[in-house]
């Protein structure tokens, strides 16, 4: 038997790769769009990929199931358990072989079993899947999803906070708090294998240990110890879940409804003339990937600040909507990054890219302003702009602030003034960055404070001294 952990960094997000080696066979959960890597790390390994399943209707990322099925022959194992409005819709306009399973299917990879289990409370379609090996009654191991992660469960308020569906979240923490129950029964010592590790949105607290047991999972996670007592569950699953980017609810329509056939890589336009960027930057959306402090002193305009790192989904993910073209300004040997990156969240049109040098070429480059915390003393007639998560808002702020969380900015653009002048802080500088850059593409008039609240903090208890 062969199990690999293929892992996305930026994404947080785990596929696994679970082969039989004497049939050559091989099973792959969760895979991103880019689906090349899997097929490369299936052939390496002496694998044909013949089985495709998804443990949900994914929020934070692009299914490459049907992208892949696409490219192979490889059957797709769906979950049947969606209902009227979480079922599958894509798999009626395709060609590929598609199978529903349901809790207590089992299907064969060569001489490996897969068992299917129904897991509602992340989402109502939620399936995971127990492996056994070849004449084993017992389980090697639980492909959970996004349903147990290492010290975290999957957060049941995605439904309500992302896909705009009122009134579900308290039913779906009910849910999960059930099926946590069925999971204190099982086996100690099968190990689980979840789709994300620490960094994703999927959860509040997950581990950077990229796996566990179930037994240690019952013992130390800090939800399971709740199971028993309802109440004192669903309000911990529903208290402090980072606000979602706005970006995860056009994942989850997409990875139910269809989304577009890629076929490979894009492979957009290297721009070398500094005149032709600066004409195609006046109808495009740039994404500058260089450092702040470059993007700052010199930027085209109609630019978001996003690097081509974990912070590109949260950033390019929260500002850029999926019909913008873009111009990518990006480092040749972060090229390839930036878009996986970019098709992950389903940013496809990616017209051109060029690299900083050209960028510098281009006469005129605008500006963002910035101050420190000792200048904002100074300041008058300002408003304060605070894009942290609300907990931390709630445990400190600036005098006089409103929050709106960076990844929901788009959304609440009402509640910001485009009368005033805002000054925007974060908690060291970056989050506030990238949403003045935003900001100022929807026409405010906005200063990044550097240092963020934790220089002002630091700024002001040096003073009382």
């Amino acid at each position: 038997m062969f199990v690999e952990r293929i892992y996305d960094e930026d994404l947080a997000q785990a596929a696994w790769m679970i082969g039989c080696q004497a049939t050559g066979e091989a099973l792959l959960i969760d895979p991103e769009r880019d689906v090349c890597r899997y097929l490369d790390r299936a052939k390496y390994n002496g694998l044909t990929i013949t089985a495709i399943t998804e443990t949900h209707i994914h929020a934070d990322f692009l299914s490459g199931t049907a992208e892949l099925a696409s490219q192979t022959d490889a059957t797709c194992y769906l979950s049947s358990h969606g209902g009227d409005d979480w079922s599958y819709q894509w798999t009626k306009n395709s060609n590929s072989n598609i199978q529903f399973v349901e809790d207590g299917d089992t299907f064969q990879i060569g001489n490996i079993t897969i068992a299917v289990v129904h897991t509602p409370g992340h989402t109502p379609e939620h399936i995971c899947f127990l492996i056994h090996d070849k004449d084993t009654k017992e389980a090697i191991g639980y492909a959970t999803g996004d349903f147990v992660f290492v010290g975290d469960l999957g957060r049941p308020d995605l439904l309500e906070t992302s896909a705009g569906i009122q009134g579900v979240m308290e039913a779906s923490a009910q849910q999960l708090h059930k099926t946590c129950q069925r999971f204190l029964k099982m086996d100690d010592f099968v190990q689980i294998w979840p789709a994300h590790g620490a960094g994703s949105s999927c959860g509040k607290a997950l581990g950077a240990v990229p796996q566990s047991t179930i037994g240690y999972e019952k013992r130390t996670s800090p939800p399971l110890q709740l199971i028993g007592d309802e109440e004192a569950f669903v309000d911990f699953m529903l208290t402090g879940q980072p606000e979602p980017p706005l970006y995860f609810a056009r994942m989850k329509q997409m990875n139910r409804d269809g989304m577009p056939i890629l076929g490979g890589l894009p492979a957009p336009k290297k721009i070398e003339s500094a005149t032709e960027l600066k004409r195609l930057a006046l109808t495009a959306t740039t994404i500058d990937t260089r450092d702040w402090a470059e993007v700052r002193d010199g930027h085209l305009p109609n630019t978001i600040w996003s690097k081509a790192n974990g912070d590109f989904h949260r950033y390019a993910g929260s500002f850029v909507d999926a019909s913008e073209e873009i111009i990518l300004i990006v480092r040749e040997d972060e090229l390839d990054r930036a878009l996986r990156n970019a098709i992950r969240i389903g940013l496809d049109k990616i017209i051109v890219w060029a690299e900083p040098e050209v960028l510098l070429q281009v006469p005129n480059l605008e500006t963002m302003p910035e101050i420190t915390v000792q200048e904002l003393d100074t300041v008058e007639n300002i408003s304060i702009l605070d894009v942290r998560r609300l907990p931390e808002f709630e445990a400190g702020a600036i005098g006089g602030a409103i929050n709106v969380a960076h990844t929901r900015l788009l959304g609440r653009l009402n509640e910001i003034d485009k009368k005033q002048t805002w000054v925007v802080n974060c908690h060291g500088g970056s989050r506030s960055a990238a949403a003045c850059m935003e900001l100022k593409r929807k026409g405010y008039t906005v200063t990044n404070l550097a240092g963020g609240y934790k220089g002002w903090k630091q700024h002001t208890s040096f003073c009382e001294v």
